[in-house]
């Protein structure tokens, strides 16, 4: 399958969910279980599993975890100088700020499945064991100093950064699963996939963003273009394993998570704005992620 053909069927997944939210019975309310069941239950269950499998080398899956680590790093400090703009809403910065940087979880796994395989899940699962837990800071941060919030509790109980630093620090300390628990987890694995990606469709929603069109725009730069380019140089600089580089590549490219709206709306943001910004990435990813891989393929030769 093409690169630009690689996203097609996991699209497809979203759309239907827009469909299915919009016109049928299946309305809102019941994503939001769906949601909540995907977040709690579901993908925690995909994180542990894809990285308890499949057993990492320290040296071969540091160069990895620092590449990705140092990508999101770039999205961060870029998000956050948005915040000296002249004119910028401080409301819609500490809203929006997450989109810049932050990544759909649901469309990374997806990805490196299609692109590597097994070992592309487990490489996709180690570079988010060690991001999601910066990004997550870096999202709460802006929103608890806007709406005066404490945020280490919110952080000391996120299913995702649970479920994937336990998954790494028993992958590296050698422990494996018995063959029913192994089969059940990779069946709750196989379910959050398709049902994660339906749900991202039925959230989806153009909101508020003529409210800040420009910080708008400037988030969606640092999300499109100035982190795969980032992922790029580094790839280009080091020597990391072509496999490797591919996951590493579209990491860099992934539209925004969709639980941005989430996190939003439940810290007193602006919710209808971040929710804006989700969809509009999600939008631009569609195009911009297979674009950037196919420039990685030419130039990496």
């Amino acid at each position: 399958m093409s690169d630009a053909l690689l996203l097609l069927p996991d699209f497809a997944l979203i759309v239907l969910g827009w469909l299915i939210c919009r016109h049928t019975p299946l309305n809102r309310p019941v994503w939001d279980g769906a949601e909540r069941l995907v977040y709690y239950v579901l993908f925690p269950a995909l994180l542990f599993n894809a990285i308890l499998r499949y057993p990492l080398a320290p040296g071969s899956a540091l160069p990895l975890a620092a590449g990705g680590l140092a990508v999101v790093l770039v999205g961060v400090a870029a998000a956050y100088a948005l915040q000296a703009w002249p004119g910028v809403d401080t409301r819609l910065h500490a809203s929006g700020a997450q989109t810049a940087f932050r990544f759909n979880s649901y469309v990374a796994l997806a990805m490196a499945e299609r692109l590597e395989g097994t070992p592309g899940v487990a490489w996709m699962a180690l570079i988010m064991s060690v991001c999601i837990p910066l990004c997550n800071v870096a999202a709460v941060w802006p929103l608890a100093r806007h709406g005066g919030q404490g945020y280490l509790r919110e952080l000391a109980r996120n299913p995702l950064i649970l479920a994937t630093v336990s998954g790494l620090l028993c992958n590296l300390l050698g422990v494996r699963l018995p063959a029913l628990a192994d089969v059940t987890l990779a069946r709750m694995g196989a379910a959050a996939l398709p049902l994660g990606l339906m749900a991202v469709g039925a959230g989806l929603q153009f909101g508020a963003l003529r409210e800040g069109p420009r910080l708008a725009a400037a988030l969606m730069s640092i999300r499109h273009a100035l982190m795969p380019a980032a992922a790029l140089a580094l790839i280009l600089a080091t020597t990391l394993p072509r496999g490797q580089q591919a996951v590493l590549m579209a990491f860099a490219a992934m539209p925004t998570a969709s639980s941005a709206y989430v996190l939003a709306a439940r810290m007193g943001g602006n919710g209808p704005y971040t929710a804006g910004l989700v969809t509009l990435s999600t939008l631009i990813g569609m195009v911009a992620l297979p674009a950037w891989l196919v420039l990685w393929r030419a130039l990496s030769g």
